[in-house]
């Protein structure tokens, strides 16, 4: 998995704090019962037992999003603190290089696997000190695809092989393993099937394993299709965030962060110590970090090494990556926190490791304050501006604050003369947080009463520039139930914003706004995406294995 996933995990919290902060009377409101010496009705209400009922879990529901929202903020400022520990050049090298093997393990990839195979096959690196592997697990065409584009590489030499199980036993981490096990080399680089690694990467790589102590290395990841839409501008976003002050400042301050399942390298001996490829959780990748470091291997972290990928260009398939990785990182802390914290690692380690396994926990959360919401605006209906600005404020600066400095400020270290236009970005990055709530509570509910699902592969489309017609329409994928749950939700906040509008509460209106469109937009687009080519060309839509259903949700 990655965590990236937690990639944008705390997009979720804002819109709770949003609502916090809209004060619960309007301005014109607020201003004539200044004016007003109309003493009637003073002190005729109260707290009863049914307002607190609600308002208390409103607050704590808030409090706790407001907490993983000051932890974006320490995540920000250990990232330049510590800026100074970065190590871009390799202390060391290798007087001679070590064997390599480079693992492509694929699924029903046809349409991006030759591009896959040819990125690799023309790294620069010795081929009598390099291992291709591609592992397939297909059941569909992409079998006999990879096999022909593998025999005519090994014919013109490259040292390439292709291995193909009958059965996905352990899915991808089984895919991993089964390579391992006949692997020549000493390190194991790891690229999955979207990706396109640049013919210098391995030599960028591989000296930094000149220090012993290193375990794994991880690149950053890079976006072929960033410019397509707006959602995959909004993904690039999210990844960024993730790959420059997740990684950045986990690495930086020396706690643990995880191998994103490719762009990666491994010491497989660091493998071997961990407890190898294991397939109980969803994120094997991050289930295996924690235990390597566990180990006592060290990782590290390039971000100056880039490795271009493919984003999801449709909402079913980002929304089923994003339920994979919330479910796997839920998993893996019930796993592995407990060893965490009989380990001797340090105090600020283990905090570090339950804010990044847990974060996911604010999908349910953000349901509870949605349900939530309107009665308490209800409940607050009387109550001014000073309880607005005692509570309310703090918490929407913990909350959504964070979201805007935190996004914001991985764009300006990447693009530092065009960083100022992520602002536009800003309102549809949270909107489309709010909308994965559906999808990713499930996900989360299922890893927290131990429900086991099946690896369910994120489609490959190979759609690079904008207006380019997918080839793979056979790997769309289709959400049943979920979109039309969203599609509710957004008319419930519809009402919202017209009870507001009774209230003359007209600040809150705006945030509310952000609930419908989330809501609303997630919703259309999983329901229509697809639909007009079916229509257009009049194909079936396949729901045979190689176009698996996303729920339940796997890797």
């Amino acid at each position: 998995m990655n965590s990236v996933a937690n990639l944008g995990y705390g997009l979720q919290a804002h819109a709770a704090a949003y609502l916090a902060f809209a004060p619960q009377n309007g301005v014109i409101h607020y201003l004539k019962a200044m004016r007003s010496t109309d003493q009637t009705f003073k002190g005729l209400y109260h707290w009863n037992a049914f307002d607190a009922a609600l308002l208390i879990p409103y607050f704590l529901v808030m409090i706790v999003l407001a907490i993983y929202g000051v932890h974006r903020y320490q995540l920000c400022y250990l990232y330049f603190k510590y800026k100074k520990n970065d190590q871009p050049i390799a202390p060391r090298h290798f007087e001679e290089l070590p064997r390599v093997t480079v693992q492509l393990p694929i699924f029903n990839e046809q349409f991006v696997i030759d591009r896959l195979i040819e990125a690799v096959c023309a790294m620069e690196y010795p081929r009598e000190k390099l291992e291709i592997q591609v592992l397939d697990d297909s059941t569909d065409e992409t079998q006999q695809v990879a096999a022909d584009i593998v025999a005519r590489y090994a014919a013109l030499g490259y040292p390439i092989v292709y291995i193909h199980r009958t059965n996905r036993y352990g899915y991808k981490a089984g895919a991993l393993d089964a390579g391992l096990n006949v692997a020549k080399g000493e390190f194991v680089a790891i690229f999955d099937a979207d990706f396109v690694p640049p013919p210098d990467w391995l030599m960028n790589v591989i000296h930094h394993f000149g220090e012993p102590q290193i375990g794994m290395v991880q690149t950053r990841w890079t976006h072929l299709n960033r410019d397509y839409s707006l959602l995959t501008q909004i993904e690039a976003i999210l990844l960024d965030g993730h790959f420059v002050l997740e990684h950045g400042a986990r690495y930086r301050s020396g706690d643990f962060f995880n191998f994103n399942g490719t762009a990666g390298m491994w010491r497989i001996q660091a493998i071997r110590d961990g407890g190898g490829w294991q397939h109980d959780t969803l994120t094997e990748d991050t289930d295996l970090s924690y235990r390597s470091q566990m180990a006592g291997w060290k990782f590290k972290y390039l971000p100056h090494i880039e490795c271009p990928a493919e984003l999801p260009i449709e909402m079913t398939a980002f929304k089923t990556q994003q339920a994979r990785w919330a479910k796997g990182l839920i998993q893996t802390s019930i796993k592995v926190l407990p060893k965490i914290f009989k380990s001797n690692v340090p105090r600020r380690i283990k905090v570090e490791a339950v804010y990044h396994l847990t974060a996911n926990l604010s999908y349910p959360l953000m349901v509870a304050m949605s349900a939530l919401l309107l009665p308490a605006m209800i409940c607050r209906f009387y109550q001014g501006w000073f309880q607005m600005l005692l509570i309310d404020f703090p918490l929407f600066t913990a909350s959504s604050f964070s979201i805007a400095v935190f996004y914001v400020m991985s764009q300006r270290e990447l693009f530092p003369k065009t960083w100022m236009k992520t602002f536009l970005y800003l309102p549809f990055l949270m909107a489309l947080g709010i909308g994965l709530t559906v999808t990713n509570t499930k996900a989360v509910m299922e890893a927290l009463f131990g429900i086991k699902s099946a690896f369910a592969r994120t489609p490959k489309y190979r759609v690079a520039k904008k207006g380019e017609k997918s080839q793979a329409a056979k790997y769309r994928k289709r959400l049943v139930l979920a979109p039309w749950i969203e599609l509710l939700l957004g008319t419930y906040f519809l009402a919202a914003i017209l009870y507001t509008f009774t209230n003359h509460n007209y600040f809150t209106a705006p945030f509310l706004i952000l609930f419908v469109i989330g809501y609303w937009y997630t919703g259309l687009m999983s329901l229509l995406q697809g639909r007009f080519e079916h229509w257009r060309t009049g194909t079936a839509n396949t729901d045979d294995e190689s176009s698996p259903k996303p729920f339940p949700v796997g890797v």
